[in-house]
């Protein structure tokens, strides 16, 4: 027996043995520091680091699984410095003989928990669309009227007036008072909001100071944040201090890092707006001077095409008067009347050659054609001389005699040609003159009035 109980164990003995008794300690609840932290592993995806306080450290590891589960739940990953509380059990690795406190659940501890509380209130406020951009309004470039919501007692509504002021004097500055922190400072900001909106200013500034996580705490209430998201009046937030970021910020229609950048985000500057409007004026001016260019092309084309259009009118009327100048009743009235004289003529050498013919037949037959000739002959030239009476009038009334008739003159050189200009003769020239009635034969002492 003696023997036996000296009989050494091997390691693999020793372990198991080790790892029996662990496995008797229940499983147990553990809150502690994250420190060394290690994972998750590349190819396993498990994590591997050490839990402890004050006095003491733990060997820790988290499987893929639980520490996925932690990542989402609690929408932060593993760091060191982070508290955490752990749901599990002591093991012993049998390869190394390790003690190590495997981690079944695990949950952010203190400020850690808060943190978790928000990320799962801003991840349902952002699948409901309270953060989405397309629902956030527009805030006014330049706003004549803001209201602040702030605590009246602090240094951040000092701070906001004297910036308002410095861009912009003419911006007008309404307060409401309300509690920037603690558990009833969200109903009394919701109140502030309420009053503010009624006054119907072109936005509502909801700032607050720097402070830690607990203080800003107020802006991460559900309440609120709906409340900010629904307001009438666009909100402007600017809480805490560029690492802050709240629920109210991520709701807000703009955030802005602190309580100077949300006043400045809404009172450019004097010379800001001086510089634009002289830019817009530049502009203005730029788009008339085009406008004007272009209207002045327009009509410099227009009108081109209205004096092609008249030269285009013009031409062909010119053309329509030249053919009328051109036909013959005008260049030659008396054409008309002697080609009807000629046309008489030869009807008339028709009905002389015919009668002969006639009078070889029977001479009863020729008498009796005679006769019918004689009255169709008579009935025939009886309309040409209606139209020779007719037109002989017209060649009278426009025949040079009728003028000369009147008491005017015609004068003709030697060689007959029709004197119209003074210019046509020389002193001393004979000159023939027709008259009324008879000719008179001149000779030209001088000549006035000569055309070159």
């Amino acid at each position: 027996m003696a023997g036996d109980r000296e009989k050494p164990l091997s390691v693999t003995e020793a372990v198991q043995v080790a790892k029996g008794q662990v496995s008797q300690i229940p499983t147990m609840v553990v809150m502690g520091e994250v420190s060394g932290f290690r994972g998750p592993n590349a190819r396993s995806g498990h994590c591997y680091f050490e839990v402890k306080d004050a006095t003491a450290s733990m060997s820790t590891i988290a499987w893929r699984g639980i520490y996925r589960d932690f990542v989402e739940t609690s929408g932060t990953e593993l760091r060191d410095g982070l508290q955490i509380q752990m749901v599990g059990a002591f093991d012993v690795y049998q390869n190394t003989g390790k003690l190590s406190f495997v981690a079944k659940h695990m949950t952010v501890a203190g400020e850690g928990l808060l943190r978790q509380q928000v990320a799962e209130l801003a991840r349902k406020l952002e699948r409901e669309g309270l953060m989405d951009s397309s629902r956030k309004r527009r805030i006014p470039a330049f706003c004549t009227r803001v209201c602040v919501v702030t605590s009246l007692s602090g240094s951040v509504i000092e701070d906001v007036k004297r910036t308002l002021r410095r861009r912009n004097p003419l911006v007008e500055i309404d307060a409401v008072g309300c509690a920037v922190q603690g558990k009833h400072a969200p109903a009394t900001i919701i109140r502030a909001l309420s009053v503010a909106a009624a006054s119907r200013p072109d936005a509502i500034l909801l700032v607050r100071g720097g402070g830690s996580f607990e203080d800003l705490m107020c802006f991460n209430d559900e309440a609120l944040a709906r409340a900010v998201a629904s307001c009438p009046v666009p909100v402007v937030t600017g809480i805490g201090h560029e690492p802050d970021t709240s629920i109210c910020d991520m709701v807000a229609d703009r955030r802005c890092s602190t309580p100077t950048a949300a006043a400045e985000s809404v009172a450019p500057a004097m010379n800001e707006i001086e510089t634009l409007i002289n830019q817009r004026g530049v502009r203005l001016g730029n788009a008339m001077a085009t406008m004007i260019q272009a209207d002045a092309v327009n009509v410099e084309a227009l009108g081109d095409r209205a004096t092609r259009s008249m030269e285009s009118r013009l031409s062909r009327l010119s053309l329509y008067v030249d053919s009328l100048a051109t036909r013959r009743c005008l260049t030659d009235p008396m054409a008309t009347l002697e080609d009807r004289e000629r046309t008489l003529d030869l009807t008339e050498e028709r009905l002389h050659a015919a009668i002969p013919k006639s009078l070889a037949r029977s001479r009863e037959r020729v008498e009796d054609g005679a006769q019918r000739l004689s009255v169709a002959g008579k009935g025939l030239l009886r309309l040409y001389q209606t139209s020779v009476a007719r037109y002989a009038a017209t060649l009278d009334a426009l025949s040079p005699l009728k003028v000369l008739g009147r008491g005017y003159a015609l004068a003709r050189d030697v060689k007959g040609h029709v004197l119209a200009n003074a210019s046509q003769v020389e002193v001393g020239d004979s000159i023939s003159v027709l008259l009324g009635e008879g000719e008179l034969g001149a000779t030209v002492t001088r000549t006035s009035g000569a055309a070159s």
